[in-house]
């Protein structure tokens, strides 16, 4: 089984400046990536590839073993470019180098570092039990719930439920049906998914692998902060 793992760094992101190699417990945050990536060769057959159009980012990668001479392309470094196409140009890539295709393919956001070991193994082995699902995604429980707190705006005007129950309103949160939110840490992808044409990871045929842990996505300065108090006191209940 062959596994190309991608980690993807775009330069010049406007929310946060050089944020993919901004310090964070004295360690640039793509090296959490990388280093997760180097224990699952431990057990795995991979290659570890980047995409990026920034030279600093690849030099900073460089530093912790990952060297690469693919260069991401103008028109998948805007902020526009989906994130699907961007893995498939990479993957082709490689491909062309190794000679030979992969079976699977797993992404690893650079912004959401709080995955561990155990979560890529397990995640790995229901992609594997299940042939016939064409992706697999890191999810936590969700804090709303559209089916009880979560509205938009009718047709009218007015608001209301954005999901309502086939069986009647939800007047409990636990009640509600079971919902989900994305994550952004982790994304497994068979290979046949980039032969389908698929345009975002969420098909009609995808698994879930929800995390027991704490998992958030950095998009703002206050989640550095707040990432490095949990690491910097210990604070974490898993080892990264």
């Amino acid at each position: 089984m062959k596994i190309l793992i991608t980690i993807c760094a775009r330069g010049g992101s406007k929310g946060i400046p050089g944020k993919n190699i901004k310090l964070i417990n004295q360690k640039p945050l793509i090296a959490y990536s990388i280093e997760q990536a180097n224990r699952l060769a431990d057990k795995f057959t991979i290659k570890l590839a980047l995409s990026t159009d920034d030279s600093a980012i690849k030099m900073k990668a460089a530093e912790f073993g990952l060297y690469t001479d693919y260069l991401r392309p103008q028109n998948l470094a805007s902020d526009i470019a989906g994130k699907v196409e961007t893995i498939k140009d990479l993957l082709l890539y490689e491909e062309r180098l190794a000679g030979h295709k992969y079976d699977f393919i797993l992404d690893l956001d650079v912004t959401s570092p709080l995955r561990t070991l155990e979560d890529l193994e397990k995640s790995l082995e229901l992609m594997i039990s299940s042939p016939s699902a064409k992706t697999l995604f890191s999810v936590n429980n969700a804090t709303r719930n559209p089916y009880f707190n979560m509205v938009e705006v009718n047709q009218s005007g007015f608001y209301s439920l954005v999901k309502t129950n086939p069986d009647g309103s939800v007047m409990t949160r636990q009640s509600a049906p079971k919902v989900y939110e994305l994550n952004a840490s982790f994304y497994w992808y068979r290979r046949s998914f980039f032969d389908a044409n698929f345009k975002s990871v969420i098909t009609d045929k995808s698994l879930i692998y929800p995390m027991e842990h704490i998992c958030f996505d950095l998009d703002h300065p206050i989640d550095f902060l707040f990432m490095e108090y949990l690491l910097q006191n210990n604070k974490l209940d898993f080892k990264l």
